[in-house]
Order: structure tokens, then C-alpha cells, then sequence
């Protein structure tokens, strides 16, 4: 689903016009990033936390070339799912 799909979805299910939930979407992604850069966590109910993580730096291996690079660290986004959303998404068929 892209961003326009989701912003139809959520207007036929809200009953709102398209415009309002665009602008609804965008001001909680970009309320949302704020929070994220000022490193705090998000965290909606019944989906998941979104929190701020430093991964150390690290050393790579090019599988072909064996030359060895060194990461530097850098923050990421990590995502933990709820258990509700656990739950929902184990009763899914796998697509193996």
C-alpha cells in the first residue's frame, strides 16, 4: 500500500474527505519524526513502539573481495510490535 492508497483507506473509513486526512497523515508522520529525533519513544497501542537505538560500529567483510571496512555507528529506528498485533499476524497463512 503506498501513500495515497492508505490516505483513500483511511478516508473511507473515517468518512472525512481525502484532503483532511492527508493532513492529518502528514502532521502525525511529521510529529512523529520530531519525536524520533529528539530521541524519544512512540508508542501506539494495540500496533507498537517506535524507539531510537545506536548500533555500535562494526567491521565488514565483502563476501567476494574479503576487504575489510569499518562501519561507523549510527541511530536507527527500531520497531516492537505489541502483543495484539503478535497475535493478529500469527493467524496469517505464510506465503513460504
Amino acid at each position: 500500500m503506498n501513500h495515497k492508497e492508505l490516505i483513500a483507506s483511511m478516508a473511507a473509513k473515517m468518512n472525512a474527505p481525502k484532503s483532511v486526512v492527508a493532513d492529518l497523515l502528514e502532521t502525525t508522520i511529521a510529529t512523529c519524526t520530531e519525536l524520533l529525533a529528539d530521541g524519544k519513544t512512540i508508542g501506539f497501542q494495540s500496533f507498537g513502539n517506535f524507539e531510537v537505538r545506536k548500533k555500535e560500529e562494526r567491521l565488514s567483510v565483502h563476501p567476494s573481495t574479503q576487504i575489510r571496512t569499518l562501519i561507523p555507528p549510527k541511530l536507527v529506528v527500531n520497531f516492537k510490535q505489541s502483543n495484539i498485533l503478535k497475535d493478529k499476524l500469527k493467524d496469517l497463512p505464510h506465503n513460504d
